[in-house]
C-alpha cells in the first residue's frame, strides 16, 4: 500500500494563519517533514508518535539538500505513510514545493496541495503596508532576491521592474540587497523610491524599518535588521506611516 503527501502551506508567522484544511491534515499525519520558515509551534499540533523531521535550510547551512527531501518524501510515502510537508508561506511561491511534487509524481506517488497565505502579502499587511492601494499602485510584482544557481545571476529583468511603476516585493533578498538595489537604479528607478523591509513579518518578533532605494542597506544594518525579512519597494511602503502596524 502507497502512503500520500500532502504539501502543506504553513503561513507566515503566527501559527494561527495556518488554513483549517492545513492544521486538519497536520494532525493526522503520521510524519511530518517541515521547514525552518514554518513556526515550530504548529508542530504541538502533531497527534502523538508522528515522525517529526527538520529539513530547513537556514542561511548556507542546509540540514538536508533538496534532491535527499524529494527522496525522503518518496520513501516514506511508499511506506503507505500519511505524510505532510509542512511550508512556510505557501508552497509553490519560491518554495520549491512545485519540484516535490513533480519528484513524487514521477514515483507514481499520490500527492495533494494545500495553499497557504504567502509572506509576501501578509508581512507587509501587518506592518500596514498594502501591496496595491487604488490611488499609488495597480501592479505587483513578487521576485526572488536570490537567483537559484541554475537560472543564472541575471534572470530577474531589473529594467522591466523598473518600468512596471507599481509595487516590487522580493523575497530570499536581504544577503543581496544592496547589489539588488543597484539593479534597479540602474535600470532607471529613483532612489528616493520608498522601501520597506519588515523582518519576521505576522509573528511577535515583527519589526519594520523604513528607507529609500538609496538608502535601505544602510538602514538595516544600522538598525540590525536580516532574514528573514520581505522587502517592498514603491509608493506603498509610505501607508506604514498611516496605517502602523496592523498585527
Amino acid at each position: 500500500m502507497r502512503g500520500v503527501v500532502h504539501l502543506v502551506g504553513a503561513g507566515p508567522g503566527d501559527r494561527g494563519l495556518i488554513t483549517v484544511r492545513g492544521l486538519e491534515l497536520l494532525r493526522r499525519a503520521d510524519v511530518v517533514v517541515y521547514d525552518s520558515l514554518a513556526n515550530e509551534a504548529l508542530l504541538e499540533e502533531a497527534r502523538p508518535g508522528a515522525q517529526l523531521i527538520d529539513v530547513g535550510k537556514r542561511g548556507g547551512d542546509h540540514k538536508m539538500e533538496q534532491e535527499d527531501i524529494d527522496r525522503l518524501l518518496v520513501r516514506k510515502a511508499g511506506e503507505g505513510l500519511m505524510v505532510v510537508r509542512l511550508k512556510g508561506g505557501d508552497p509553490f511561491l519560491f518554495g520549491r514545493g512545485a519540484e516535490e511534487a513533480e519528484a513524487l509524481r514521477k514515483e507514481g506517488m499520490e500527492v495533494h496541495v494545500v495553499p497557504g497565505v504567502s509572506s509576501a502579502i501578509a508581512a507587509p499587511e501587518t506592518a500596514g503596508i498594502p501591496v496595491t492601494h487604488r490611488d499609488i499602485s495597480s501592479v505587483v510584482t513578487i521576485v526572488t532576491g536570490n537567483e537559484g544557481r541554475a537560472k543564472g545571476a541575471e534572470a530577474v529583468d531589473w529594467e522591466h521592474l523598473a518600468r512596471s511603476r507599481g509595487t516590487i516585493v522580493m523575497l530570499m533578498g536581504m544577503a543581496n540587497l544592496g547589489r539588488n538595489m543597484a539593479r534597479l537604479m540602474a535600470s532607471g528607478l529613483d532612489p528616493g523610491t520608498p522601501v520597506a523591509v519588515v523582518h519576521r513579518g505576522a509573528s511577535a518578533g515583527q519589526r519594520t524599518v523604513l528607507g529609500t532605494i538609496g538608502d535601505i542597506e544602510g538602514v538595516c544594518q544600522r538598525e540590525r535588521v536580516s532574514s528573514p525579512a520581505v522587502i517592498v519597494i514603491g509608493g506603498v511602503a509610505a501607508m506604514r506611516a498611516v496605517l502602523g502596524d496592523l498585527l
